[in-house]
């Protein structure tokens, strides 16, 4: 494909834009959904830590849709955000590489066109594609990406999307504009993911005659945490959520105040959850349809005395991921303990629909055991990454770049001076004690860092410092980031 670029800068007009509906068009008869090859539907949510769901063992928050989701899907239960933010995430997602490869390690940088994405695949062999919710991935090259947020995304920069309700990235939920195909821009009429749920909806019960790929990405429950709908706030008003046992005391007032909001927007987002699935089954494209539900990465929320994300920890890399797909898998639910990335998701799907995957592709075809889970080996690992530290985690707020890996059991963690975190998660779920200089953890750390090499020589990573990736692909130092601080190089 041709490369190109998209800059954008400067102010727009900012104007409310009233929906109307298209004019009705006589479209093709339903073909049955057995003699196509499946639909394939992702809904990736912003932020949320696999941690806090009801399946997962979170009695507080209400998320009985999920919670039956969970009982006909396949739970990958250690699915990892591999580098835990957002835009690299999404990136790996769309191309099954990794972020040193794609180049996105890096919020509000641009997905080269280049790129080989699981859209352009689908297109090619028939599908109709739709995107509908937060982008991310059309960032430009200057210091200052606000206002590349809020602009409308070129059709060559789509990356094989066709049906268009997209916009690069907002988190005010309320107020959430969008652009269609021909970028007109327009505000969705409500917190933003019922209606980007509606429009969803719309897409998939149109009849037509190709299967189709949608991607759903809604902004919840990313902060702010304090702006779900009222009706789903106060479900916590008046609770006392019960914290995870590694937010310390001085966090407690802070951490319950976020955790509400938090499952709020949880619980909007659960019941969204189940109309997208009773309208799939009412149009009887439930049995033929892949549905995967995921997020970009998590939060941690006080944990260890952090916020957001980036940090090798379980609260900040470990997501949800379920994966319903009735005429090709079990219909009871089955859970996947060997660790697996969203890197893997576009190698996976394309196996599973019969598509060719691409030679670009560096993530694994987990197709096999999607379809027959297997107990996981002590080599099974997902690698994890923080290229170069930014935004909330800058290197002023104590980021640091590290390479780490996830087995079933150990967090294993090393950072440019050397091995640093090293946790035993099945004696230790909550990560409280670091063991990384144990003597009696010489031979268990030394088998981990054998795992890890071989991971980074096989992504063909050199685990450098940030700036030798920042230098490689020419990006900008911003000198002021996000949240008021300086950079510094």
């Amino acid at each position: 494909m041709k490369y190109s670029f998209v800059f954008v800068g400067g102010a727009f007009l900012m104007g409310l834009i009233a929906w109307k509906p298209s004019s009705p068009v006589s479209r093709p008869a339903v073909v049955p959904p057995s003699s196509r090859k499946p639909n394939i539907v992702i809904v990736m949510a912003d932020q949320w830590r696999a941690q806090d769901i009801g399946y997962a063992g979170n009695k507080q928050v209400i998320t009985p849709n999920l919670d039956k989701l969970a009982g006909e899907s396949v739970n990958a239960r250690l699915c990892v955000a591999e580098v835990p933010v957002c835009s690299p995430t999404r990136a790996s997602l769309l191309t099954g590489q990794h972020a040193t490869t794609h180049g996105v390690f890096y919020n509000d940088r641009p997905l080269r066109n280049e790129a080989v994405t699981l859209a352009e695949v689908c297109q090619q062999n028939g599908y109709r594609t739709g995107f509908i919710g937060k982008w991310h991935i059309n960032g430009g090259m200057d210091k200052n990406f606000a206002p590349g947020r809020l602009a409308p995304i070129p059709v060559d920069r789509r990356q094989g999307f066709e049906y268009w309700r997209a916009l690069e990235c907002t988190h005010d939920y309320n107020n959430s504009p969008y652009y269609n195909e021909v970028n007109k821009r327009f505000v969705w009429q409500q917190y933003d993911a019922i209606s980007q749920t509606d429009s969803a909806i719309s897409f998939m019960t149109q009849p037509r005659d190709k299967p189709f790929l949608l991607v759903l990405a809604w902004g919840p429950p990313h902060d702010p945490y304090q702006t779900a709908p009222k009706e789903y706030r106060q479900k916590y008003a008046n609770q006392t959520i019960q914290l995870r046992p590694n937010v310390p005391v001085k966090d407690t007032m802070e951490a319950n105040r976020a955790l509400k909001g938090y499952y709020a927007h949880i619980n909007a987002l659960d019941d969204c959850i189940g109309r997208l699935q009773a309208a799939l089954k009412q149009a009887k494209l439930e049995d033929n349809t892949i549905f995967v539900f995921t997020s970009d990465h998590g939060d941690m929320l006080y944990s260890h005395d952090q916020i957001n994300k980036q940090k090798p920890w379980d609260e900040s890399i470990r997501i949800p991921f379920l994966l319903k797909y009735p005429a090709g898998l079990s219909r009871k639910g089955s859970t996947l303990d060997v660790p697996v990335t969203l890197t893997d998701v576009m190698p996976t799907l394309l196996s599973m629909t019969g598509q060719k995957i691409p030679a670009s592709v560096e993530g694994h075809d987990f197709a096999a055991l999607f379809r027959n889970p297997r107990a996981p080996r002590p080599d099974d690992a997902a690698l994890i990454a923080c290229i170069v530290p930014f935004h909330q985690w800058n290197y002023a707020r104590g980021g640091r770049e590290y390479r780490g890996i996830r087995t079933a059991r150990y967090t294993y963690v090393r950072d440019l001076n050397g091995p640093w975190l090293l946790y035993d998660n099945l004696k230790d779920p909550y990560q409280l004690t670091n063991l990384v200089d144990q003597s009696g953890m010489a031979q268990t750390k030394q088998q981990l860092e054998t795992i890890l090499t071989q991971k980074l020589r096989d992504a063909n990573d050199s685990f450098s410092p940030g700036n030798i990736y920042m230098d490689k692909w020419h990006y900008p130092w911003a000198s002021i980031d996000s949240v008021g601080n300086p950079y510094y190089k």
